[in-house]
């Protein structure tokens, strides 16, 4: 009888137990329930291993990391970003947004009174006084950092649960893997590869780990790292101990040098690593293939990792990712067109803004300012870059992308995109009066690069994408 009791006594017991299990492990959203019975709609674990429970999307936020602001405006949110970081300076619409700062007092956050403050793990780990303040006031904090590729999805759909954006995100992220493999499919195929070595910060010439978002980039772009076996410093970290010796044992297999720049991680400038002792021996250096890198593209969580893919692809295969050949029709050309033709001609990186550009007076075009040329405009990159390096000539505020290029504008854009030299021989031109920049096209005219008509110029006459590749061939031939 005592027997049939205890197994009884057992089974009840383990019943009890393992229904406890399932319900900790299957809990619903709608079932789960706070300390003052609120319906818990958003529930995860952040990076920091707290339990984050929210019964409603956040719609007051301030976000201290750049990452997360720059992922919540590519999420459709505006108005609901009330405050922004120190060193936040993409999109543009940052600028509009209150600035807030970790390492300062506290109570500024606590006086906008937020439903959500998002952080990353550093800056816990590095003022966790600040954070506390806030925890203590009842400001929901949430920390998230992805220190890995494979990782980025689960972080941005938690920012999405966090916003109520999840359809958005997965439309989003959809879009992402597709650049990114749009883009693998070009480089996978290009041989030979070119054998990479990336600086990331200039301190005993470290590198990044093999999992990094860097690496990555440099894998999809169709690099070799030549530092793949490089270990991390310390748990949590992407950034890799490699040194100086074992660059220069190295140095007649680096193709291309990269160098990350940017406020956390600074390698070396270009002047920087030409003139390092050892270093002239690099074959990368030799050839003049050492190229720079804003770590925003490369080295931060964001939807713009797939630009830095792009950009670094230019770099290793500059001849057939800035190929021109597209441009090979008898088709008017448009100012966004030479934009782009521009930029890949002079094989020019594309701008990327920092907190310090916008700290300074600008009396020209500020960067994502133009009204006709939203960031979602597929040649964005080409005609931002073209207009900042002063290619085409531009209103403030706006571009005009769709219009035709005339003969007067193009010849203007021929003088500023190369060092062109007076030749002997100014030519008579008979229609002078009808031309703006009359020095420009004599320029342009004295160096072959366009032709006269029966001593006219015709500078209102529109150019084709042909012409104009005819005449950037031309700069080519002068220069070899």
């Amino acid at each position: 009888m005592k027997r049939k009791i205890a197994i009884l006594l057992i089974l009840l017991l383990s019943m009890i137990i393992l229904g406890a299990c399932s319900k900790k492990n299957t809990v619903s959203e709608s079932e789960v329930k706070t300390e003052d019975n609120a319906q818990v709609k958003i529930q995860f674990e952040d990076d920091l291993g707290q339990l984050v429970q929210m019964d409603k999307q956040a719609k007051k936020i301030i976000s201290l990391y750049s990452a997360h602001t720059e992922n919540l405006f590519a999420l459709g949110l505006d108005e609901e970003i009330i405050g922004v970081g120190k060193s936040d300076a993409y999109p543009a619409k940052v600028t509009e947004k209150e600035v807030y700062d970790y390492r300062s007092d506290p109570e500024k956050v606590i006086v906008a009174d937020p439903d959500l403050v998002l952080i990353r793990p550093f800056i816990k780990k590095s003022n966790p006084e600040f954070v506390e303040t806030l925890e203590n006031a009842g400001i929901k904090v949430v920390s998230l950092y992805p220190n890995k590729f494979k990782e980025f999805p689960d972080y941005i759909k938690k920012l999405a649960m966090l916003t109520g954006k999840e359809e958005k995100a997965e439309e989003m992220l959809s879009k992402f893997e597709k650049d990114l493999k749009e883009l693998e499919a070009i480089t996978k195929n290009i041989e030979p590869k070119v054998n990479v070595f990336f600086e990331a910060t200039e301190t005993e010439y470290r590198t990044v780990t093999n999992d990094s978002m860097a690496a990555r980039a440099m894998k999809l772009a169709g690099g070799n790292n030549i530092a793949a076996d490089a270990k991390p410093m310390h748990g949590g970290t992407s950034i890799a101990s490699y040194g100086e010796e074992r660059i220069l044992e190295n140095a007649e297999k680096i193709d291309v040098y990269v160098s990350q720049r940017g406020a956390m991680n600074a390698g070396g400038n270009l002047h920087a690593i030409s003139i390092r002792p050892g270093f002239e021996t690099i074959k990368a250096v030799k050839e003049k293939r050492v190229y720079e890198i804003n770590e925003k593209l490369v080295s931060s969580p964001t939807f713009r990792f797939s630009k830095g893919v792009k950009e670094l692809s230019r770099m290793f295969y500059p001849e057939k990712m800035d190929s021109l050949d597209e441009f090979k029709k008898d088709k008017t050309l448009t100012r966004e067109q030479l934009a782009k033709m521009t930029v890949m001609f002079n094989h020019k990186g594309i701008f990327v803004p920092t907190s310090k550009y916008y700290g300074k007076k600008h009396n020209d075009h500020v960067y994502g300012t133009f009204e006709d040329v939203t960031m979602d405009h597929p040649n964005f990159d080409y005609i931002e870059t073209a207009a900042l390096s002063s290619y085409i000539k531009t209103e403030k505020d706006k571009f005009h992308p769709e219009d035709q290029v005339t003969r007067g504008d193009f010849a203007k854009t021929l003088y500023m995109l190369t060092d062109l030299k007076d030749q002997a021989g100014t030519p008579n031109i008979e229609d002078m009066e009808k031309i703006d920049d009359v020095r420009m096209v004599e320029v342009v005219v004295e160096n072959g690069l366009m032709a006269l008509e029966e001593g006219k110029f015709y500078p209102e006459r529109v150019v084709t994408e042909n012409e104009a590749l005819e005449s950037m061939e031309r700069i080519k031939k002068s220069k070899q």
